[in-house]
Parts: C-alpha cells; sequence; structure tokens
C-alpha cells in the first residue's frame, strides 16, 4: 500500500500530461486487489507471478492507471499502439512488453519500443532482432496444440532457437505459451515450465485472465492479464 501511495504522489506532481481520472484510477486499483486475492488463493510451491497489464485497445489511461495501481509492466498486442502509448506516457519508469504476432516487416518498430518481445518462434524473427542495435529481451513461444492459426513452436523446436538466438546475441529471458481453451492447459502450462527448467530459463510467461489458477500452481513467474484489470473489450 505504502508503495502505491508514493508513486501516486510522483505522477501526479512530475507528469506532464494525465489521461486517467480518479474514478478510474480507483476502479483499476480495485480490480487489481481483487486479481491478487485470487492469486493468493492458489495453492502453490513457487514464488508469486508478477502481473503484466494488457492494455490492448484501450487508450493510454489504462496503462497511467494500471501503474497508478503498483504495476510496472505494460503489454501491447499492437506495434501502432505500444508506439503511441510509450510516446504518451515516457514518463512512466515501466517496462514495455510487445505480445502480439511478429511480421517481419514491424519487428524493427518494435524492437524500438519494446523493452521485452515474447512470441518468438522462428529463426527469421531472432535475425531481425539481432540485426538492431537496441538491446531487448525475448521468449520463445511455445506451443502445444499444433493448430496451424496458433503462432508458437513446437517443444522440440524450442531448445535449437535458444541456441540460435545465443549465436545472435539476443538475449533469451524464458518461455511463453499460450494454453489451449478447456481440457489441456493444466498439462501446456507444466510442460513449459519442465522446458524453461531444462533450459535453465529463469522466466515462464504463462496464465492469462480465465486460466491464471491453472498457470500459478505449474509455475508462471508472470501472468498477463487484460480483461480482469481493464473490463472487457469492444473492439477486438
Amino acid at each position: 500500500m505504502l508503495t502505491t501511495v508514493v508513486l501516486t504522489s510522483v505522477a501526479m506532481t512530475t507528469s506532464p500530461a494525465s489521461f486517467a481520472n480518479d474514478e478510474y484510477v480507483t476502479l483499476v486499483a480495485s480490480r487489481l486487489r481483487q486479481v491478487r486475492q485470487r492469486i493468493a488463493a492458489v495453492p502453490t510451491t513457487f514464488a508469486e507471478p508478477r502481473i503484466v497489464g494488457v492494455t490492448k485497445t484501450f487508450g493510454p489511461e489504462a496503462p497511467e492507471a494500471a501503474w497508478l495501481a503498483g504495476l510496472v509492466d505494460i503489454g501491447e498486442n499492437y506495434v501502432e499502439e505500444l508506439e503511441a502509448k510509450r510516446a504518451a506516457l515516457e514518463h512512466l519508469p515501466v517496462t514495455w512488453h510487445y505480445l502480439g504476432a511478429l511480421q517481419s516487416n514491424k519487428i524493427s518498430r518494435i524492437v524500438a519500443v519494446a523493452d521485452v518481445i515474447s512470441g518468438v518462434s522462428r529463426t527469421k524473427e531472432i535475425d531481425r532482432i539481432a540485426a538492431s542495435s537496441r538491446d531487448v529481451l525475448i521468449d520463445i513461444q511455445v506451443d502445444f496444440t499444433r493448430a496451424p492459426e496458433r503462432n508458437g513452436a513446437s517443444a522440440d523446436e524450442v531448445n535449437d532457437l535458444v541456441e540460435y538466438a545465443a549465436s545472435k546475441g539476443v538475449r533469451v529471458r524464458g518461455l511463453m505459451t499460450i494454453a489451449p481453451v478447456g481440457e489441456g492447459a493444466g498439462e501446456a502450462f507444466i510442460k513449459t515450465r519442465a522446458l524453461a527448467d531444462g533450459l535453465g530459463l529463469a522466466e515462464c510467461s504463462m496464465g492469462m485472465t480465465e486460466d491464471l489458477e491453472l498457470a500459478i500452481p505449474a509455475g508462471s513467474t508472470e501472468l498477463r492479464l487484460g480483461r480482469a484489470l481493464f473490463g472487457s473489450r469492444t473492439v477486438q
């Protein structure tokens, strides 16, 4: 609680612009408390995961309100939104995560504004990231569904991708996965954590609003939460 109060005070006195009104900040802070209660209620032997507030389709008021509530990690799915929000909120000391699909013609733009890039699953994506002069962290995305519409490398490809990234000087932070809906989610989370541990990777980004109770006991180090914090999106 003390940290949140201090952050709020600093933001109110130093921010060149404010986008989130008091009512909205209070709403997001209340939802964050509810999320933390959900997290605390899950039995686990692992440390409590950090929360990335996913503000896709919301305006700059969403990441600002999340920061005022105490979050320091913000995620975006579209580079255009990430560029605009980072520029508008450049005074906020947050870590910006890019969570969307990686289009080859936009990777240079993503590297320019993201601190962490999740969803990397191909060597050509690593090549483009390596070609940038900006140092970023990446997560390799692993997919267990093998559905054609799903992004992600197979479990068998992950080791080679991690080694390839290292050979290119690209720092791999950990693994990321989006679990299948329904049955199989828990198993996918357990397998992802096992892969990360086997590779000596510290981070395992897995779990969203609807399945965080499965991700936490499997060893998630990072939850990507949008709807639980900011409500339903009117635009997809």
